[in-house]
């Protein structure tokens, strides 16, 4: 089918939203009262005991699987229920009770300070999180030409979270977001603030779920776990700027849950509109993010993830739909996939994303864009892009730090115009090459101080070097 109707759309929302489900009048939990935030050397204690425990139960799996050729393995299997159980606690520990008040760092996806309201027994949850940046682009490009970048210290973002619990089964999340510190008039840069998501959870069971809202598509990484505690590097990677466009949310319903091994989550959502598409910045400007969004067509975005071996996210994500919104003559279909993993063990994290994508009837945006034959601004037939990461915290070999000191390295390439219809030019400087080198610091698990230098390079020759200091927090 080319494109989704409006009736197939409301008989999906309905099939979502219509599960009956027990929720007794006056059958409430009674709020929990919250506990007394520990002392850091309260902190520090409960660390270490825990951390002494663990070593305590692998050795003595270590010896049982030494004692015998058959160890019993339900007894194994206990030990290392109750190992899972301890390291638990000890993330919870060092993520802070600010962050995870009751549990884990993150839940569905979410970074940790998004994650606030699930933690909650019932009633309201506040976090947020903000970041602050010093961007100095190198004065000329690699062709030696000015590059007419200008330094700036700009407050990028302070985001503030907003949730309520009625009870364990519906719940409400949502993100704020103030950007570039003020939507005045004036001769800066202009931000603007805007609702990033906000949804209802409907909550059935552990594998299945529903949930309807303004959504952040579940694609890629970053896309719906962006704060900035939880990446390295002071700019989100280019390619999940760009390909995968950070920040991405659309009005739509859709079903998420877990099992032992698996997560998935799969929206319907408000398609592009496909007279937002550029040859620069690929479907970045095509993002309706809720605002009015034209319904005409629909898409539908999911991803499955490998949750079940400790330490490792790998997994799929897709997103399928028609963006002409009936604006143009054509369906103008885009389709987009992307394979990710994330391996933490110890002090070090890996990361890689690879993504592709397709856009259809780019001769008719083209015209309904203005853009003529023979230009190098086609939008892309095809867009492409990947990135591989590494860090590692030297202070993890000090025993009991809750610091943090990694150093990273990252690279990725991206082109927003791999292909264009026929009669059109491809511009090399949309193929890029991106090595980011630099620190993080963490003093506590909640504040990130950051610095990178990025060494930019495209087809033309035009790239600008940049160095970047940042500031963040959560809470």
């Amino acid at each position: 089918m080319s494109r989704f109707g409006n009736r197939s759309c409301v008989t999906f929302l309905a099939l979502v939203l219509s599960g009956v489900w027990p929720v007794a009048a006056g059958a409430q939990s009674s709020p929990q009262p919250s506990p007394a935030n520990p002392s850091a050397a309260e902190s520090d204690d409960r660390l270490e005991a825990l951390e002494k425990k663990i070593q305590e139960l692998m050795a003595e799996v270590a010896a049982l699987r030494k004692a015998a050729q058959a160890p019993p393995s339900t007894q194994i299997e206990e030990l290392e229920k109750q190992i899972d159980a301890l390291t638990r606690e000890i993330e919870a520990l060092k993520i802070g009770e600010a962050a995870a008040p009751t549990a884990g760092p993150s839940r569905h996806g979410f970074g940790p300070a998004a994650s606030k309201v699930y933690q909650v027994r019932e009633g309201v949850s506040l976090g947020g999180y903000g970041e602050m940046a010093y961007l100095d682009p190198a004065g000329t490009n690699d062709a030696g030409g000015a590059s007419g970048g200008a330094d700036r210290l700009d407050m990028l973002r302070a985001v503030f979270y907003f949730g309520y619990k009625w009870n364990d089964r519906i719940l409400f999340n949502s993100e704020v977001e103030y950007e570039h510190a003020t939507t005045g008039e004036g001769a800066e840069e202009k931000g603007e603030v805007s609702v990033e998501f906000a949804y209802l959870d409907f909550m059935f069971k552990q594998g299945f779920n529903a949930r309807a809202g303004l959504l952040l598509l579940p694609v890629g990484i970053i896309n719906e776990k962006h704060e900035p505690t939880t990446f390295p590097g002071v700019l989100r990677p280019q390619v999940e700027r760009v390909i995968l466009p950070t920040t991405w949310r659309e009005n739509g319903a859709g079903i998420f849950g877990e099992t032992q091994w698996l997560a998935y989550r799969v929206y319907l959502v408000a398609g592009l509109d496909a007279l937002g598409f550029s040859a620069q910045q690929g479907i970045r400007g095509g993002r309706q993010s809720g605002s009015n969004s034209l319904a005409n067509n629909f898409a539908l975005t999911g991803r499955l993830d490998l949750t079940g071996v400790q330490g490792l996210l790998a997994g799929v994500s897709a997103y399928s739909g028609d963006s002409g919104q009936g604006q143009i003559p054509a369906d103008a279909r885009v389709t987009l996939y992307d394979v990710h993993a994330q391996y933490q063990w110890r002090g070090f994290e890996g990361r890689g994303l690879w993504t592709r994508g397709s856009i259809e009837d780019t001769a008719q945006i083209d015209q309904a864009l203005g853009i003529p034959p023979g230009s190098d601004e086609s939008v892309g037939e095809h867009l492409k892009g990947w990135y591989l990461q590494a860090e590692w915290d030297i202070l993890s070999l000090r025993k009991m730090s809750r610091q943090v000191l990694a150093p990273f390295f990252r690279y990725e390439a991206l082109d927003t115009q791999d292909g264009v219809p026929a009669g059109f030019l491809e511009n090399p400087a949309f193929q890029q090459r991106i090595r980011t080198l630099g620190l993080t610091w963490k003093p506590i698990p909640q504040v990130v101080l950051k610095a990178d230098y990025q060494d930019i390079d495209n087809g033309a020759g035009t790239g600008v070097d940049a160095l970047h200091l940042g500031l963040g927090w959560i809470f």
